[in-house]
């Protein structure tokens, strides 16, 4: 295998999950199934059990670390606010969209088998989602926004406490150094994760599962492109100044990684790695940048899905929509991402939307079956726009490495690097 870059041996796991679930599936195959299925488990729990003290210590170390940056209160802001403009955006483009190809109409379903979700979405997840009511749950459910809200509070008390938070700044960057070479190790095993993930994707879901939502399965689908291939590009050529083919070619690994695992907190260790070691964003900026935007960044779960989504439940339950309800989608979509953070993200967020619209909470029961695969290409933007961000901020900052950033990608089949300060170039 070390013929091949990390990149190809990813390209080949997707292929053999991709002919192995159909092998389980043309020919019932019910024991592969069940392999690809725990394979794929097992792999995205090993992401998940190394997440909580990653994102714990990185940002307690890069928060301590800020003596040594400049102008960090502007970039948190400006990284907030291109948070909230791509959301906007992708949120107009998806309202747009369901109101183009109404994924509702026609539709004949069973609406009344259909349940409401146990967990439901509500305004008050927005202030729990970020303050943790007990420390210890905060990392076994591994909700990563109370994690990083954890991180950051005691990283600021070592810097106001000087000199004698040393010792305790010391143990835990040795933490985060043995974390990250233990975590490499989990992720070589992407290959192997991936086929496990769209292998039983494959076998699992058919086309007899998604006629019925074809429409909305597609309207979600390229909706997610649009954001993905369209609005993203625009942002790195026109804002960013830098080529999106560049950008795509450096964060593929971290792109195709999310779209088979479908979690953005699985993924985060690679995401980080590959924004600051070949997209060239500074490695300071990125340690708040990534963990914050994979609980708050979700273009593709948050705005895209629960929008055509809303459109969709409204359609099929007979309720008409006005201006002021697709306004209300954009505000809960742009404002209460953060609501879904350590949550069943779009899950949550679509229960979010539905009940500030007064719609049947039912409708979420009538998604559900086909969740999994839609889950897919929501992450992968999820992703790619947790990466895009930081780049048009670091650019806008002088903290891109555009050498970095242009040069032929970095292999990532060896160890990370020891933490570093990436040098600074001049401003653009």
């Amino acid at each position: 295998m070390k013929r091949f870059t990390f990149s190809l041996q990813l390209l080949l796991g997707l292929a053999i999950g991709v002919a192995l679930g159909f092998a389980a599936k043309i020919w019932d195959v019910t024991w592969l199934t069940e392999t690809l299925t725990r394979v794929g488990q097992i792999f995205v729990q090993l992401l998940k059990l190394a997440v909580p003290p990653l994102v714990f210590t990185a940002v307690l170390v890069s928060v301590a670390n800020l003596r040594n940056v400049n102008g960090a209160a502007r970039l948190a802001s400006k990284t907030l606010l291109w948070f909230l403009i791509t959301a906007f955006v992708s949120v107009a483009l998806a309202i747009g969209l369901g109101l183009l190809i109404n994924p509702g109409q026609g539709v004949t379903l069973d609406t009344g088998a259909a349940k409401a979700p146990e967990n439901a979405g509500t305004w008050l997840d927005f202030v729990t989602g970020i303050l943790p009511t007990n420390v210890v749950t905060a990392f076994t459910e591994v909700n990563v926004l109370q994690i990083v809200f954890l991180g950051a509070v005691l990283g600021a008390a070592a810097l106001a406490a000087g000199e004698k938070a040393e010792p305790f700044l010391n143990l835990s960057r040795s933490v985060l150094e043995l974390v990250q070479k233990a975590l490499w190790w989990v992720i070589r095993l992407a290959p192997i994760g991936t086929a496990g993930l769209i292998g039983k994707a494959v076998s699992t879901y058919g086309w007899d599962l998604l006629a019925p939502l074809a429409k909305f399965s597609a309207g979600v689908y390229i909706g997610c492109l649009v954001v993905l291939l369209a609005v993203y590009p625009a942002l790195l050529a026109v804002w960013g100044k830098v080529s999106p083919v560049t950008f795509f070619r450096n964060a593929w690994p971290a792109i195709e990684l999310a779209f088979v695992s479908r979690s953005s907190v699985g993924t985060l260790p690679l995401t980080q790695r590959v924004t600051v070691e070949r997209n060239g964003v500074d490695r300071d900026y990125a340690s708040f940048a990534v963990p914050f935007g994979a609980t708050t960044k979700m273009d593709g779960c948050a705005s895209v899905y629960p929008a055509l989504a809303a459109i969709f439940v409204a359609q099929v339950f007979g309720v008409q929509l006005g201006v002021g309800d697709y306004l209300l989608i954009a505000f809960v979509s742009v404002v209460g991402s953060a609501a879904t953070a350590g949550l069943t993200g779009a899950t949550v967020m679509l229960t979010l939307t539905l009940s500030t619209l007064g719609l049947p909470l039912e409708g979420v029961g009538l998604l559900l079956a086909i969740d999994p695969i839609l889950d897919m290409i929501r992450t992968a933007t999820n992703v790619a726009g947790q990466m895009v961000v930081p780049v048009l901020v670091a650019r806008s900052e002088g903290r891109l490495d555009t050498a970095v950033f242009n040069a032929p990608p970095q292999p990532l089949d060896d160890a990370p690097a020891a933490p570093s300060r990436v040098p600074e170039p001049a401003a653009a």
